[in-house]
């Protein structure tokens, strides 16, 4: 193929930083987990239980930043300079507007959340929950400017800037918690914190940086502080299908939680621990499906279907050797790892037969499972994935996670085993889209 978008080199460059990232973004989360381990296990299942709920708001800003990339990687694909900087202006301003009323929602309401959610669990629990969970909601619209921001720089393969602030980020939550968890005993509030001020330096950065009037694709306040409906539609026209995808996915994780929650804490923590750690077995793949929204935006922004077909298989086998790569190096490593974490013999054991099998299942499933869906939704074909991913979600992970977690007393096991069942049933249907070519039928710009 000639005059590729992008050379290998181009590929590293924008690889490798994500990776970084991602990494970072990973570890931080692990590292939150083995320090507020500290304070006993009510603290680690009350800080995991929250996360669960965290991590839905998170998927649905997650899922707005992801539409509005989509639709300003193609306007630069395209090489539409305002359309281009006007749709960034736009995203960021939708993305504050959702992400502040998220935040005042979760503030105000959220002793009523964990309540309705998770009655059944001890009060030690319940009480780390709430302290962590309204603390942590204050960080909402942060998040929301800083991944919109993030998302921008991405789209013009400046992926070592969204990395090194990633790293600041990372650094002031890690030192943070150092400080609030061992030398201030303050429990899951000294893990919830460092959360709010890194999200708050990091959304300062990145905003600022967005202002850069050279680069590719910049914001002005007159465009932030408008509303132009052909924009916005265009924005939601991804954003909401993913965001219902995403959203829902992690309403399905909250609902599995919430079996989770009724099996003792012994296997909460385990569940809460292994989570905290499975994140590194995703790292190459989170990557990933942040590379293939440039690439494929790009190529289908330039309405070179030849090129997005090129890359989308490319990327796709570099994405299946990491994983592998990725896995077998953490299964080596898992067990001097989890000495990290203040457990006891029987909640270390449940924890190390999950994470063996989740090593095993993510070398083998994910990235077919979440990056090519990510590939269809780069191209503008995004109510298809959303269908799938929904319906998987709950047909396959949600009733598996019951009839086997709960009905045949398998407990977490069963839990996990449901998840990668749909994981498989999205590998299906996403291929066979993929191979059909019905998904270069929705380019978002005209």
């Amino acid at each position: 193929m000639k005059n590729k978008m992008f050379t290998n080199r181009q590929l590293g460059r924008l690889i490798l930083p994500l990776l970084v990232e991602q990494l970072l973004v990973m570890l931080v989360g692990m590292a939150d987990t083995i320090m507020v381990s500290a304070a006993g296990e009510a603290a680690i299942s009350g800080v995991s239980i929250v996360n669960d709920v965290n991590n839905l708001i998170i998927a649905i800003l997650t899922a707005i930043a992801g539409g509005g990339s989509v639709i300003v990687t193609q306007y630069l694909g395209n090489k539409d300079e305002e359309n281009t900087k006007l749709s960034a202006s736009q995203l960021l301003m939708i993305s504050f507007v959702i992400s502040l009323v998220f935040g005042i929602l979760c503030v105000a309401f959220h002793s009523v959340i964990l309540h309705a959610l998770y009655k059944s669990i001890e009060v030690d629990v319940m009480n780390s929950a709430s302290v962590y969970f309204w603390i942590t909601a204050l960080s909402f619209p942060f998040l929301g400017v800083y991944n919109s921001s993030a998302a921008l720089y991405r789209s013009m393969n400046r992926t070592n800037t969204t990395m090194r602030v990633s790293i600041l980020m990372n650094v002031i939550n890690v030192v943070g918690n150092f400080i609030c968890v061992y030398l201030l005993h303050m429990g899951a509030a000294g893990v919830a914190w460092p959360t709010l001020a890194s999200r708050v330096v990091a959304a300062i950065v990145m905003l600022a940086l967005c202002f850069d009037s050279e680069a590719p694709i910049s914001v002005v306040w007159k465009d932030i502080l408008t509303w132009n409906q052909t924009i916005i539609s265009k924005i939601l026209s991804i954003a909401i299908p993913n965001g219902i995808e995403n959203g829902l996915f992690q309403l399905g994780k909250v609902i599995i939680s919430m079996f989770v929650a009724t099996y003792g804490t012994m296997q909460i923590a385990a569940n809460g621990v292994t989570n905290s750690f499975c994140v590194l077995c995703y790292t190459t793949e989170m990557a990933m499906q942040l590379a293939v929204v440039t690439v494929v935006g790009q190529c289908v922004g330039a309405n070179d279907y030849d090129q997005a077909r090129y890359y989308i298989r490319k990327m796709l086998i570099m994405a299946m050797v990491m994983a592998v790569i990725n896995n077998v190096i953490l299964f080596v490593v898992s067990p001097f790892a989890l000495q990290l974490y203040t457990l006891k013999n029987e909640t270390l054991a449940i924890t190390e037969t999950i994470l063996g099998m989740e090593c095993l299942a993510v070398g083998l499933f994910h990235a077919l499972a979440f990056v090519l869906p990510t590939c269809l939704r780069a191209a503008g074909d995004a109510k298809y994935t959303m269908y799938v991913g929904v319906l998987s979600m709950f047909f396959a992970r949600v009733a598996g996670a019951y009839i086997l977690g709960t009905v045949m007393g398998l407990g977490v096991v069963g839990t996990r085993i449901a998840m990668y069942i749909d994981w498989i049933v999205r590998i299906v249907f996403f291929a066979i889209r993929y191979k059909s070519g019905k998904w270069t039928q929705y380019r978002a710009i005209e």
